[in-house]
């Protein structure tokens, strides 16, 4: 057995180094599954608010150096850098209790949002540092007045306090879109396995691809934070309601202002259909999923389902279904023996905490399914045997014959633990659900659509995230416990009123929102985007602004492109023969393209006119430089709107800009989005659009052999 003296100390990475305190200091750390003594954690004598400044002078200045693209490419890289060790970091945290199976969920579900955060920052983003949140405004008659909403990192640092359940996840899942938003994080993890989220950050460091300051490591319990944090900073918290309302409460969020979101307690539900009766895939599925959410991480999820809630004459048929499937399908063990399904409670401290609530359940009329008695486990050795150092615990499945029994919407026993009651009708389980006052996610388990949409509308306001699941998706659900970056996670009310995850979203959490009004050269010049009115530079027609001076935009690489480089074109004339001839050819022979009184018939047309697509392709062969160029590939439209209509006899023409410039990080080309105008005759508003090409950032390229590809392609 490890004594105090012996046991490592955790180290914190601040101001990037490694710190420890003065040897002998230190809170034990114990293996879940032996009780053997494995570290110890303190935070004694460090200079707390030394490294806020730190990450909001150094980190800051190193990630402003970077565009979004640059710093999200960086968390793939570290994604990738993880992948390549992750072995190392399951064969850690195989000591916090956790299986195999519960590692894919901590380790490969952090890693895997570093890779879907860095994609979707990559392609839903600029190439900047300033964001553009919605449409331009006009504040004035004649356009010389404008205004948007922008987003910009926050000037402080992103300190994120973590639960003990998923030290890396948890930590990664906020770490990633902070990052590429551009702003420094501080870690706290929770001292029962913080030495996991120790190793990843090592890794992290050792990876070579952090930027100084970017990240920091507090390792230890008892350290005040918030008092060092003030309105350029957000706090995101992650475990009990308890802690979390102490936290909201602090100096520093009531009259600072520090941004503070949380992830506390979650009594979530899974509600089982009417129609998916005992002979249904859907009740089949539905057992599954409860034995799963109640095992899964030995059932220390936020999002594991802690109410099950099916008709009323169905509660003892599912409570002892699920006990079944507990029976067949789980072995609790050390998970380093081959075989365990289950692992231990993180400590014995979590271990006497879920069984005091387990008391409180069964006084308040709670039936066991199962035993209460500390199971034989599976050890290393192969042998089974109770250990009694350890935190093994069976899972225990309470039915209650009283659905409003406080208890089972107030008390959440944080394990392998979770309730079965039943409701009368769907307005009653929607009552039932929402009796948790907010949740992280609930379950809708039935093959109805109606019932699926009169219980996914009664229940949405009260949670975060609602699964429907029945035969069809059943075997490709992520799962009910399972959040995926790419949606919201968190809830409203006792689930903290928080969210985090969400694609870019996420990144957005981190950026301030601000109003900016001014001219559109004076917003385009701070934006990086073009807007109507600011200065462009054109070439083409002479009477309508063009010069011969200027290069054609399509004749530009990347490298010499900037935004307001334009083409306007000369007028064309249109015809009814053209018309009448991409009806035919076409087969759109809509009527007010070919029947001249039915036209006219409409208010909208004053007899034959144009097709809307007719006019996008005149447009294109007004702007398009046909020879092979810097412009590879057009890859679509934006925002296309037609507003007056075109008849035989009048002409139009375009004016195309180059509205926003995004390089790639990863690749020899970039888009560019064009602001396409079309006018008729009268100078009037024919068509609005954005025109996306592809374009190389030299030319002529060397991938490509210096022959490109038609902007219609």
């Amino acid at each position: 057995m490890t004594t105090m003296t012996e046991a490592p100390i955790v180290p914190s990475y601040v101001r990037d180094e490694w710190w420890t305190p003065d040897p002998g200091s230190g809170a034990p750390v114990f293996d879940a599954c032996t009780g053997e003594q494995i570290a110890r954690v303190s935070t004694d004598g460090l200079d707390v608010a030394a490294v806020v400044e730190y990450g909001r002078t150094v980190g800051h200045r190193s990630l402003d150096a970077l565009t979004l693209h640059q710093r999200a490419l960086v968390c793939k890289q570290l994604a990738q850098y993880l992948t390549e060790r992750r072995e190392e970091l399951y064969e850690i945290s195989l000591r916090t209790g956790a299986t195999m199976r519960d590692n894919l969920i901590d380790v490969d579900g952090g890693i895997g949002v570093l890779f879907t955060m860095s994609s979707r920052g990559r392609r839903e983003l600029p190439n900047a540092n300033v964001v553009q949140d919605g449409p331009v405004e006009p504040l004035s008659r004649d356009g010389s007045f404008i205004g948007e909403h922008v987003l910009t990192a926050l000037p402080g640092v992103a300190v994120q306090i973590n639960a003990f359940n998923f030290p890396l996840w948890g930590m990664l899942e906020k770490f990633a879109p902070a990052f590429i938003a551009g702003v420094p994080t501080i870690v706290k993890p929770a001292p029962q396995t913080g030495y996991v989220a120790e190793a990843c950050v090592r890794m992290m460091v050792e990876s070579g691809l952090l930027p100084k300051g970017s990240l920091q490591l507090v390792s230890g319990d008892a350290v005040d934070l918030l008092a060092h944090l003030d309105h350029r900073d957000a706090l995101a918290f992650t475990g009990s309601a308890a802690t979390a309302r102490r936290l909201r409460e602090h100096e520093n969020v009531r009259e600072r202002g520090v941004r503070f979101v949380s992830e506390a307690d979650s009594l979530n539900a899974a509600i089982l259909g009417p129609d998916a009766t005992p002979d249904t895939p859907e009740f089949a599925a539905f057992v599954s999923s409860v034995m799963v959410e109640t095992t899964a991480k030995a059932g220390q999820k936020c999002t594991a389902i802690r109410r099950v809630i099916v008709p009323r004459d169905l509660v003892d048929t599912v409570a002892q279904a699920v006990r079944d499937k507990i029976d067949a399908k789980v072995v609790i063990g050390d998970p380093r023996a081959d075989g365990t399904t289950m692992g231990a409670l993180v400590s014995t401290t979590q271990l006497d905490a879920v069984r005091q609530d387990v008391r409180a359940l069964v006084d308040a009329g709670g039936r066991v399914f199962g035993s209460l008695d500390a199971p034989e486990v599976l050890t290393v050795g192969g042998a089974r045997q109770v250990v009694e150092a350890a935190a093994f615990m069976s899972p225990v499945i309470l039915a209650f014959d009283d659905a409003d029994t406080d208890a089972v919407h107030e008390v959440e026993a944080f394990g392998p633990v979770t309730c079965v009651i039943g409701y009368d009708d769907l307005d009653d389980a929607v009552r039932l659900a929402a009796r948790a006052e907010g949740s992280l996610v609930a379950t809708v388990c039935t093959h109805d659509p109606d019932i699926a949409r009169r219980l996914t509308t009664g229940i949405a306001g009260h949670h975060g995230r609602v699964l429907v699941l029945d035969r069809d998706d059943a075997r490709t659900s992520t799962g009910h416990g399972s959040p995926v970056p790419m949606l919201v996670h968190g809830g409203p009310g006792r689930a903290g009123g928080g969210e985090e995850l969400g694609g870019v979203r996420a990144i957005a959490h981190f950026m301030q929102r601000t109003a900016l009004q001014g001219s559109p050269a004076m917003l385009t010049a701070i934006t990086g985007v073009w807007h109507r009115g600011a200065p462009m530079r054109a070439a083409g027609a002479a009477r309508y602004g063009g010069s011969e001076e200027h290069v054609h935009p399509f004749r530009k690489s990347l490298a010499q492109l900037q935004v307001g480089d334009a083409f306007v074109s000369d007028l064309r004339h249109v015809s009814l023969e053209e018309i009448s001839a991409f009806a035919r050819d076409t087969g759109d022979t809509f009527y007010a393209h070919t029947d001249d009184e039915a036209a006219a018939a409409n208010p909208f047309f004053p007899g034959i006119v144009a097709h809307g697509y007719l006019l996008v392709s005149w447009a294109a062969g007004l702007f398009v430089s046909p020879d092979p160029g810097p412009v590879l590939a057009n890859y679509g439209l934006d925002h296309l709107r037609f507003v007056t209509p075109v008849a035989a006899g009048d002409s139009i023409r375009v004016e195309l800009i180059a509205k926003r410039i995004t390089p790639r990080v990863t690749d020899e080309y970039g888009e560019v989005a064009w602001d396409t105008t079309l006018y008729n005759q009268n100078d009037e508003l024919v068509a609005t659009y954005d025109v996306l090409t592809l374009v190389a950032k030299h030319w002529p390229a060397a991938d490509t052999g210096g022959v490109g590809v038609d902007a219609g392609a």
